[in-house]
């Protein structure tokens, strides 16, 4: 069957309640840890099917926004999903509880019981209503984005559409195009701006409810994170801010002397040479076929995986009208199927996400052996490591889709990854400000996140940009608004990653013995257990930092960049 053929049926939601509780009873009352295991891999078949159902109507609801049927059923999942919280909830306290949890914690791993534990600190029953609410901010956003409908040079376009023309050669197509970008988010900030009002005031109640400080600590509970917190995250912040940011500084200084510009300004930070940017020589067709080549090369692993993904059509790539945006991986349990979603525009980053979600999805395929649900996918920091590495494993196939670009590519690859990473910590910053201070007004947020942008960011010229001179620049990161504190995941893995790629360069054998032990661990490990497993150094420690971005900037000196 491929992904088109799948049967959807919206779960029974009375029934599956009925039989969770029926089996969380039996578990709690079984006698032998045999019993007990034999019930767990029931509730497990349980959360499967709803985990299926859900995966596949957020798919189909992404593919077509304005598809009824579909925004109905995510409708439904908004208002359900809580519930099945409540369900999963219960399972984790009986769990945590069980007279045989010593000899489970042996069989399973004390993973499977720190996820249980945080994941019971983070529910109530009493906030099941407020989840309903918060999962309906999060789709109303999504909506918001995806109505977009710009005019440009005579054609509309959506907001993924308008990206070539961002890159363009000639500089006043550049800026036309961005600042038609800036404007949908300008003319709708206040919309945005109430979202956001009522999300953060929304989780800062949820937290209270459940006993916590503020939705910071809540925020980490929810991300699963077990090995570090809040207070290793600003060490973190500090780092980048100390070393990456004048290296990035740098970068942005040879970007202007690349195009022959006094000083960069906001509409030519995507645009990296003076003869254009690397694009893929081919259409979507195209991409996907030397993608099929490079993955049949790469290793068995990965040739078996992808020509699965072709097979059972598991991909939805090119842009499409009413398609909403970005770009993602999931995963349906029952058919043991990765999805890769994206929206191809033309411009490198189509490579990008052949790689990126290609890299969480072969660690999903390469873990979907674990018999329990937790183990499947890692916590998100890990997840991003599988993803980010990918890109720099698949270097030597990156002449097949860039021909005499490739050069370009791969500069401007490795110096996209260091320049990210001053961005991916303002993300984290502004987020602990918005939540630290859940009574602040919008115009309060907006100057926070300028006060931010001028710490880590200082080469950002918005040339009186009527909308982002007053910071609202985060409004178009969607992880802000649906899945908060999961934005510095990027940077922890980025320097991960960087080691891969490093590897790689020296002993490539080694490091693909590492990522494929990596990926094939799952979520059976704690983030820095699974660093520690594939041998790799902790993103924390300022010494290790230090090494790794020093093997990034030697690199990047050797280009003779003006020549590309």
């Amino acid at each position: 069957m491929t992904f088109s053929e799948y049967e959807y049926q919206r779960p029974d939601m009375t029934a599956l309640q009925k039989d969770a509780d029926r089996l969380i009873d039996l578990f709690s009352a079984a006698n032998t840890i045999e019993e007990q295991n034999q019930i767990i891999a029931q509730i497990n078949d349980l959360r499967n099917d709803f985990d299926t159902m859900w995966n596949m109507a957020q798919i189909r609801h992404t593919i077509d926004t304005k598809d009824a049927f579909y925004e109905k059923e995510n409708d439904f999942f908004d208002s359900n999903v809580p519930l099945f919280q409540d369900m999963v909830s219960k399972f984790y306290r009986a769990l945590v509880q069980s007279k045989f949890k010593k000899e489970l914690q042996e069989q399973w791993g004390e993973q499977f019981f720190n996820i249980a534990k945080m994941t019971v600190d983070a529910f109530d029953p009493a906030i099941i209503d407020d989840l309903k609410e918060e999962n309906k901010l999060s789709s109303e956003y999504v909506k918001l984005n995806s109505s977009a409908k710009i005019d440009f040079q005579g054609k509309e376009y959506n907001l993924a559409g308008l990206a070539p023309f961002m890159q363009d050669d000639d500089r006043s197509v550049r800026k036309a195009a961005t600042e038609a970008f800036w404007d949908f988010y300008g003319e709708n900030s206040a919309k945005f701006d109430d979202i956001f009002d009522r999300q953060v005031k929304l989780r800062n109640t949820i937290a209270k409810k459940l006993g916590f400080k503020n939705f910071v600590e809540l925020g980490y509970a929810r991300m699963l994170r077990s090995d570090y917190n809040s207070e290793d995250v600003k060490r973190f912040r500090e780092l980048v801010r100390k070393y990456i940011v004048p290296i990035s500084s740098k970068l942005r200084k040879r970007q202007a002397k690349r195009l022959g510009l006094d000083s960069l300004t906001y509409y030519d930070l995507s645009y990296n040479f003076k003869s254009g940017n690397a694009t893929p020589k081919g259409d979507p067709e195209f991409i996907v076929a030397q993608g099929k080549k490079m993955y049949d090369e790469l290793s068995p692993e990965t040739a078996e995986f992808f020509n699965f993904m072709l097979d059972k059509q598991l991909l939805d790539l090119e842009n499409k009208k009413d398609k909403a945006g970005g770009g993602y991986c999931t995963y349906l349990a029952n058919q043991k199927a990765p999805f890769i979603f994206s929206n191809f525009n033309g411009t490198s980053h189509d490579i990008d996400v052949l790689t990126h979600e290609a890299g969480h999805a072969f660690q999903v395929y390469q873990s979907r052996h674990f018999a329990i649900p937790e183990y499947n996918w890692p916590t998100y920091e890990a997840c991003e490591i599988h993803s980010m590495s990918m890109e720099f494993l698949t270097w030597p196939w990156m002449e097949s889709f860039f021909k005499e670009d490739v050069d370009k590519y791969k500069f401007s690859h490795l110096s996209k990854a260091i320049l990210f990473l001053p961005y991916g910590v303002s993300v984290d910053e502004f987020q602990h400000f918005v939540y630290e201070n859940p009574d602040a007004t919008p115009a309060e947020r907006n100057a926070a996140w300028k006060a931010i942008e001028e710490k880590y960011l200082p080469d950002w010229d918005f040339e009186e940009n009527p909308h982002l001179s007053k910071g609202v620049f985060w409004h178009k990161q969607a992880h802000i608004f649906e899945m908060p504190f999961y934005y510095i995941d990027y940077t922890l893995a980025q320097i991960c990653a960087f080691q891969f790629w490093k590897k790689s360069q020296e002993t490539r054998e080694t490091a693909l013995d590492d990522y494929m032990r990596l990926c094939a661990a799952g979520g059976s490990k704690s983030f820095l257990e699974l660093v520690d497993y594939a041998n790799l150094e902790s993103p924390f420690e300022e010494a290790s930092f230090n090494k790794v971005i020093g093997n990034v900037e030697d690199y990047l000196a050797t280009v003779d960049d003006l020549v590309l």
